[in-house]
């Protein structure tokens, strides 16, 4: 059996960046990478907007914040260096009235202090940026741009697979059993030896953590983000990025509008329970992943206090005329006649038994394994830093 010296189970964006750092800083580490599914970045990282974040949301010195500063730098060379296109085209942060006026404030002085460039604009520059866009007050954020992360993630495999590491495909983990001098990963495709174990599981990373022998205190609730795409004729509509005030009471900014790098504009998403870990529609239902999600004390202590946010929420969902009202806030001239369903993503949100929502990226280590247990947006963004934070937790145990 060979060994390995590091063994990533996960093949996203964060898995993939992890083996390219390591490679980076050691490049005859023995790497072998795992994904269950038949091909890599088939959940989180191929179900986004392709936002590349400027950081202007985060909590000062919080590991979103760190990260998604550093990772959007390093992300943007590395597409320079690897020729794939991302456009730098900037967004806006829209306060739709007067009441959202002191959120929006709060949200520019969180930009300040994370040192991003950003600017208050008032009604005429907002009306230069984008025409359509109703609000007494906005953010202009320059340095946010779009991507497509799967071509991303391909050339990360690439990178990684010239340099000797090994990706398999196809490959589930079933446990890790522990020895002295190593650690024996078993798989539906056979035993794998290795030094070190890095799980990046994304809607799983609970559950392989916990495989792997982790105590892990927080549960994986996901949420299914849905979106519609604008009709060719409504594309005027929106120019490049425009958001709205985000409610502080949660870790997500609200629906948007998202010009694609493919061509095109989505609108979304909102924020509903997903019936299955992996169900990207309201069919698909998992009768073990939703039965651990409505058993959770954390859920139900965290639907309990927010009740009125997810009834909200899930009407957006099976009503699309009020999906649209929401979108209005922002462009009043948009109709449902201007808009097709489109693909949802599934978000991984961590819960606490406490009932709230993780806030922040949560990466938990032991002697010889490191655990990635809460890696919501901007993990994208910040993939390749937060490559780099782990590999410099592996470094010292190998």
């Amino acid at each position: 059996m060979k060994m390995y010296d590091v063994a990533i189970v996960g093949g996203g964006i964060v898995g993939l960046a992890t083996a390219w750092q390591l490679l980076q800083q050691r490049p005859a580490t023995a790497v072998l990478l795992i994904e269950k599914e038949r091909e890599l970045a088939t959940h989180q990282s191929g179900h986004n907007s392709g936002v590349i974040h400027s950081g202007i949301y985060y909590k000062p010195g919080s590991l979103r914040a760190i990260n998604c500063r550093a990772g959007k730098v390093a992300l943007e060379k590395f597409c320079e260096q690897f020729e794939i296109p991302f456009d730098r085209c900037g967004k806006v942060i829209v306060a739709a009235d007067e009441s959202q006026v002191p959120g929006l404030e709060k949200v520019y002085q969180r930009g300040v202090a994370n040192e991003i460039v950003c600017e208050k604009i008032g009604k005429e520059r907002l009306a230069e940026l984008e025409p359509q866009v109703s609000g007494v007050a906005a953010i202009h954020v320059p340095d946010t741009g779009i991507i497509d992360y799967k071509v991303v993630a391909k050339k990360l495999a690439e990178q990684i697979q010239t340099q000797d590491a090994d990706i398999r495909c196809d490959t589930k983990l079933k446990g890790l059993h522990k020895e002295t001098a190593s650690q024996i990963l078993l798989t539906t495709q056979g035993d794998f030896a290795t030094r070190v174990v890095v799980t990046c599981a994304g809607l799983q990373s609970d559950r392989v953590a916990k495989l792997c022998g982790a105590n892990v205190k927080t549960k994986i609730i996901p949420f299914r983000g849905e979106y519609y795409d604008l009709k060719p004729t409504a594309k005027h509509l929106c120019r490049n990025l425009i958001y709205p005030v985000p409610d502080p009471q949660f870790p997500f900014l609200g629906v948007h509008f998202t010009r694609m790098i493919q061509g095109g504009v989505e609108c979304g998403p909102n924020a509903v329970l997903a019936f299955s870990r992996e169900g990207y529609t309201k069919t698909q239902i998992n009768c073990k992943d939703l039965i651990e999600s409505l058993t959770f004390p954390g859920f139900l202590k965290m639907s309990w206090k927010h009740w009125n946010a997810g009834m909200s929420e899930m009407w957006r969902s099976f009503f699309k005329t009020a999906f649209v009202k929401e979108l209005q806030k922002l462009i009043p001239e948009i109709q449902a006649s201007d808009l097709v369903a489109a693909p949802a993503g599934v978000r991984a949100q961590a819960v606490t038994l406490q009932g709230e929502l993780v806030d922040d990226f949560l990466i938990e280590a032991d002697e010889r394994t490191i655990n990635v247990l809460n890696a919501p947006s901007p993990a994208a963004t910040a993939s390749l830093n937060i490559g780099k934070t782990i590999m410099e937790k592996v470094i010292p145990m190998l």
